[in-house]
């Protein structure tokens, strides 16, 4: 089991630790509900030291993301982010990601704690163009920063102006006395905020000048529980529940990262799944009657037939209502359209609901 550089810190402050993609993680802290609430209505910082960093550098750099990425990554310019996936050769999903254009020909790709390994070695099989590749993961550590008061809480920590980073755009710039951190403005609970990247050897000192900085504004440290609620709010895909190998782009509501204007592993299986339609969407539902949907629950229509399965479901701390997502048939996928979610071999009422859940 791996620690993130920031372990002792969580067991410190009498964290619940899990074991989560290989790595010692905090579970949640005083608990998940007043967690969540932190996030919405004012500051909270996740260690996800936990995810992989890969440098990508050259002149081909551009060329190799374009091929084994579904977005179209030559928008991107110097201090832009951009949220992608990676096909899997068959119609499926290897994992999301999201690419950061460092310099002309330097990216920096994020991506998921449990998939490090497996995207590695795929986007090195697809790499015949002689582009470097440097697996960062363990070296770096990252904090994200989220909530409305993050832009207040953290101004004093830079000399930059942290209110014009916009959604989706980073800035290399000195952090909370350490130099060339990245500083982006993105995140993963909808609430805003930063995801800031540090080297492992300085992930304490910004830990300590963040909770400095952020004390007046009520900071706490969120564990990984509550991040799950925040973004099931937005209807943020997590990979391994709603999406995986098994579900493509287009299934799973992400046509918009998916475009057919360049060639890319997939683009021709995709292109044709878009022209003659899918048989099976990801929606947002939620429950009418009582009973809260787990992963893996079968999602019913009115006559008892399975038409499809829960892949995440939760009482929405911020709504006070049970929420979840799911594949069901086209047919069902409307909004307003009537299902039936199985739990204790009952069918539960529910509806299908546009996203966000949440809405600020």
């Amino acid at each position: 089991m791996k620690n993130t550089a920031l372990s002792e810190k969580h067991i410190a402050l009498g964290a619940k630790m899990v074991p989560f993609a290989g790595y010692n993680m905090p579970v949640s802290y005083e608990g998940v509900n007043a967690e969540h609430e932190v996030v919405r209505n004012a500051v909270g910082v996740f260690d996800v030291s936990h995810m992989g960093e890969f440098l990508l550098t050259g002149e081909n750099a551009l060329a190799l993301i374009q091929k084994v990425t579904t977005n179209d990554a030559s928008t991107l310019t110097i201090g832009r982010a951009q949220y992608s996936c990676l096909p899997n050769g068959s119609g499926g999903i290897v994992d999301d990601l999201i690419i950061y254009r460092m310099k002309e020909n330097q990216y920096l790709l994020v991506v998921n704690a449990s998939n490090i390994e497996k995207d590695w070695n795929w986007i090195s099989s697809h790499n015949d163009l002689g582009v470097e590749m440097k697996n960062l993961s363990d070296a770096y550590s990252l904090l994200a920063i989220q909530g409305p008061k993050a832009v207040e809480a953290m101004q004093s920590l830079t000399s930059i102006d942290l209110s014009s980073i916009s959604y989706y755009h980073f800035e290399v710039a000195d952090f909370a006395g350490i130099e060339h951190v990245i500083i982006s403005a993105t995140g993963y609970t909808g609430s805003g905020g930063f995801e800031i990247y540090v080297k492992n050897e300085d992930a304490n000192q910004v830990w300590d000048k963040v909770f400095e900085a952020g004390e007046a504004f009520g900071i706490k440290p969120i564990g990984l529980a509550a991040r799950d609620t925040l973004r099931l709010e937005m209807g943020f895909c997590l990979y391994g529940n709603d999406i995986d190998d098994t579900t493509s782009p287009l299934e799973a509501g992400l046509g918009w990262i998916t475009k057919f204007t360049k060639d890319f592993t997939d683009s021709e299986f995709l292109k044709n799944q878009k022209e003659t339609g899918v048989t099976r969407k990801l929606v947002a539902f939620e429950m009418v009657d009582r009973g809260i949907p787990r992963h893996d629950y079968p999602i019913l229509d009115a006559q008892g037939t399975v038409i499809g399965k829960v892949t995440s479901g939760t009482m929405s701390p911020s709504m006070k209502i049970a929420i979840g997502m799911g594949y069901v048939t086209t047919s069902h996928a409307t909004a307003d359209s009537e299902v039936y979610i199985e739990i204790r071999e009952k069918g539960v009422k529910a509806k299908v609901v546009k996203l966000p859940f949440y809405k600020k």
